[in-house]
């Protein structure tokens, strides 16, 4: 029976080489054991990179990150260099995980010079772009492959998610979009007043609701409601490894998951968008026959002066695109979602800030091109 090997207790040696450290770890590297602390090691010296190697250790746990862990937080909160670069794959994504759990007390990290610090952010923002059309394909080949076969679509799951995001949103839709009406309808009495322009009101209502507002309040309620409860669900299942089983039964989770839901939104989102118009609409028209004693028909008429099909449907094309934006910003997020309850929080916040961003940079865009189009 061969004899164990020897234990070797955790060891840390420094090397001062101008104004960089070389860390040496050795030894067993257990929590039950002693182990050396960083400012032993580092011995009053300030150097201004710390480079740790860990070629001389054998087994580790926890007590090896412990002690990473404080040597960054050191270098942090002095402005020296950490490179990592020395540390095997898995300490280095197992540190990285323990210092965003920590993202409290840990300060900001300053010790990555500029330049480099613009190669990181750009190279992380072309992983993204790239993880963000990788999930836009497989949606659009999905779609594809779901044309072709509809008896294989999860219509039960559809119809379920339009009731969730197109009825059960009511309520809140129309709170909004009728509050929506009757301030602008006092904003723009404000001004229309001192030129005796009341009647114009009508207008003003009518073009802002049918062609911005009624779109994108409806977008921004859905993106912070159904957004976030996309992520929430698809991270929920991705941490309870629901969507690894599907994959292992062959199951594609794009297919069977995130296509009900993207045609759910963009077959609701014009129904709601034109449910806020009307609301919309009537706020204002309630706000002129109070206010400035505009009867309903007169207001009614007037609308109908300047707001034409060409201006309904462009709040639709826009509430469309917006759906879908909504549906892919929180089932991509869901998706990306960590594997824990602190994961599911991050991906329902990154889904609403995702979809937000999105919804202004397209409804910018509609705005230039339909200007250029003349609609």
């Amino acid at each position: 029976m061969s004899a164990s090997p020897p234990f070797s207790p955790a060891q840390a040696a420094a090397t001062a080489a101008g104004d960089r450290m070389d860390v040496r770890l050795a030894g067993t590297w257990q929590i039950t054991a002693p182990r050396p602390s960083w400012e032993g090691v580092r011995g009053g010296q300030n150097p201004a990179r710390v480079r740790p190697t860990t070629d001389g250790v054998g087994k580790w746990d926890s007590s090896l990150l412990l002690f990473l862990f404080e040597t960054q937080q050191w270098c942090r909160v002095t402005g020296a260099y950490f490179d990592g670069e020395a540390l095997p794959e898995k300490i280095r994504t197992l540190l990285a995980q323990l210092a965003a759990s920590h993202a409290t007390s840990v300060p900001f990290d300053r010790s990555e010079s500029f330049l480099t610090a613009v190669g990181l952010a750009t190279q992380d923002t072309v992983v993204k772009g790239q993880a963000i059309a990788q999930f836009v394909g497989e949606c659009v080949l999905g779609a594809i492959g779901l044309a072709r076969s509809p008896r294989k679509f999860r219509w039960h799951d559809c119809i379920d998610e339009m009731q969730q995001c197109g009825a059960m949103a009511l309520p809140i839709v129309s709170l909004v979009s009728l509050l929506v009406g009757v301030t602008l309808a006092y904003t723009g009495a404000i001004v229309l007043r001192q030129y005796g322009g009341d009647i114009y009101i009508a207008d003003l209502i009518g073009l802002s609701m049918v062609r911005e507002m009624g779109a994108v309040m409806t977008a921004v309620v859905l993106a912070g409601r159904t957004g976030a409860a996309f992520a929430a669900t698809l991270g929920n299942m991705k941490a309870n490894e629901e969507i690894d089983a599907l994959e292992v039964l062959g199951i594609p989770p794009v297919q069977f998951l995130v296509l009900p839901r993207l045609l759910a939104l963009g077959v609701m989102m014009p129904l709601l968008a034109l449910y806020a118009n009307a609301l919309g609409i009537l706020g204002g028209l309630i706000v002129a026959f109070g206010l400035l004693s505009i009867p309903p028909a007169a207001f009614w008429a007037e609308m109908l002066t300047i707001v034409d099909l060409s201006d309904v449907s462009t709040g639709v094309i826009k509430a469309t695109a917006f759906g879908l934006i909504i549906g892919l910003s929180g089932c991509l997020r869901g998706l990306q979602a960590e594997r824990s309850a602190a994961g599911v929080g991050r991906a329902a916040t990154s889904a609403v800030v995702t979809a937000l961003l999105l919804i202004i940079v397209a409804d910018a865009i509609f705005a230039v091109v339909f200007n250029a189009l003349g609609l």
